[in-house]
């Protein structure tokens, strides 16, 4: 379900910061969730107290009416329906849930109906789904096309292309590295940054360290033959931290080099976060995109490698939770925000982000989108010095329903100091790569952002204005994680598809 950040979003959203809400944040116990399969967890909580009367599929039973498929007569927002669970309607046979759950377990029971409602619940990663492409001609509202498939069988874990002037694709995938898709075979490009595959399982996600980010080439490609590389620079006793945990750390780094045949050569690092930074985290909270303006200007996102989540993130000393703008070798514009500014990290140029999961310049801005962790998706227009409020201001909550906890030690903002995003989603769609449209292929589609999602699983278009969506549609439907987009010289759509058993690169074609 797509929201608008306006006035229907307002009134359609809660504010879940816990000063909105009142509530006492209470910590989560990771240990203990990190063994139990949090999806189940709260389908258990539904089945226990709700499905009697609503049914262990939210379609109705006899005592109860259905919660999915229809309207709710006491509104769908998060915020009405756990009110609607923690004031019961006593003339309807419904409980004040109130006097028997915890406040907690009222905002999960809303957030898993309001989930199931848009169609996926939490950690539902809908990675092994199988991918069945449509066939003959996709009809949508403004354009038509077909899908071709390009390459299939690619790693699990997938991440970023980039199409070659000569026809051939880069691709980057997370825990293999660089390779070329030339005539349907993948063929590994040799002396490359590596990349690690010692993955851990956590709450149903991969986790590791050392891996492989977007791939780029330079504006200017066919003049310098540049390939920008975001990845994750590991290391071992490089710090305080990896000495005291005796493993490994890693932390976002930037290189460029040449393709020689398979060989990249010619590798200088474009920037670097001082060892100092270096974390544990995993890379899956890397971030790891990059883009170009028409200056050639360099701007990438840094997640939150920070250990604890949200520190560091509103902190101009340290490197997480920014987009970052450098000269194209690496050097630091005159023009930066903070270049000014006692201990900051003079290649800022905006903070406050949280996972920063799409980055493109288009007519003069840059533009980002992000994840929030459950709820508080994000479409944001990205200005100089800009403050997007993560993790004082968001529509987010925890991944256990309760509100975002903010440490002590972290900077309250006001609300009006921030910039608050073009547009919102809650619950979360996992809001991935996109592309600002420009082509032949598709004129209908010029100017329009083309969007993917992981955990919806749907390809969108978006018709955006400087602060708003003014009009949203779903191009591809269920169809598998969305993970990467780019455009081809004739404007057609290159898209590469995250699966467990069958991650490809499809083409999007006009149909004639």
């Amino acid at each position: 379900m797509f929201i608008r950040c306006s006035a229907i979003l307002a009134c359609l959203l809660l504010s879940f910061s816990a000063a909105a809400q009142g509530f006492d944040p209470g910590t989560v116990d990771w240990d203990k969730l990190s063994k139990i399969p949090m999806k189940d967890m709260f389908i258990k909580q539904f089945n226990k107290n709700c499905a009697a009367c609503h049914g262990e599929d939210l379609r109705g039973a006899p005592l109860g009416t259905p919660l999915v498929g229809n309207e709710l007569r006491h509104g769908d927002s998060v915020k009405e329906i756990a009110n609607s669970i923690a004031t019961g309607f006593a003339k309807s046979g419904m409980p004040a849930w109130s006097e028997t759950l915890s406040e907690d377990k009222i905002w999960n029971l809303a957030l898993y109906i309001a989930e199931k409602r848009q169609g996926t619940t939490i950690l539902d990663k809908r990675a092994d789904m199988k991918v069945l492409l449509p066939e003959g001609t996709v009809e949508t509202a403004q354009a038509s096309f077909t899908i071709e498939q390009v390459v299939t069988g690619l790693d699990p874990m997938p991440f970023s292309i980039a199409l070659l002037p000569d026809g051939r694709i880069l691709l980057s995938e997370r825990m293999v590295g660089l390779s070329i898709i030339d005539g349907g075979k993948k063929i590994p490009v040799e002396g490359t940054p590596p990349a690690y595959n010692d993955s851990n399982m956590f709450l149903g996600q991969v986790q590791g360290l050392g891996w492989s980010l977007e791939v780029a080439l330079h504006p200017d490609y066919d003049d310098n033959g540049w390939i920008y590389l975001h990845h994750t620079d590991r290391c071992t006793d490089c710090n305080d931290m990896s000495k005291r945990g005796g493993q490994p750390v890693s932390m976002n780094r930037i290189v460029r080099g040449r393709l020689k045949g398979n060989q990249w050569i010619d590798q200088e690092v474009i920037w670097e976060a001082d060892k100092a930074f270096y974390t544990t985290t995993s890379d899956l909270a890397a971030g790891g995109r990059l883009t170009f303006d028409d200056d050639n200007y360099v701007y990438f996102g840094v997640a939150m490698k920070d250990t604890l989540d949200v520190m560091g993130i509103q902190d101009l000393s340290k490197p997480y939770g920014k987009i970052h703008r450098v000269h194209d070798d690496g050097s630091i514009p005159k023009d930066n925000p903070f270049v000014d500014t006692p201990d900051a990290i003079a290649s800022t140029w905006s903070y406050g982000h949280r996972s920063v999961q799409g980055l493109e310049y288009y007519d003069g801005y840059i533009w980002n989108t992000e994840m929030g962790p459950r709820g508080g998706d994000e479409l944001n227009r990205v200005v100089k010095g800009g403050n997007y409020g993560w993790p004082i201001v968001t529509t987010g909550v925890n991944y256990d329903g309760r509100p975002v906890k903010v440490p002590k030690s972290v900077k309250r903002v006001p609300e009006e100091d921030t910039v608050l995003p073009v547009a919102d989603w809650t619950p979360a769609i996992a809001i991935s790569s996109f592309v600002f449209y420009e082509g032949e292929a598709f004129p209908e589609w010029q100017g329009q952002i083309i969007a993917g999602t992981l955990r919806a699983t749907d390809l969108l278009r978006l018709k955006v204005s400087d602060t708003d969506v003014e009009e949203s549609e779903v191009l591809l439907e269920d169809l598998a994680r969305f993970r990467d987009i780019e455009i081809g010289d004739n404007g057609e759509l290159y898209i590469l598809l995250e699966n467990k058993t069958d991650s490809q690169i499809i083409r999007l074609i006009p149909a004639e």
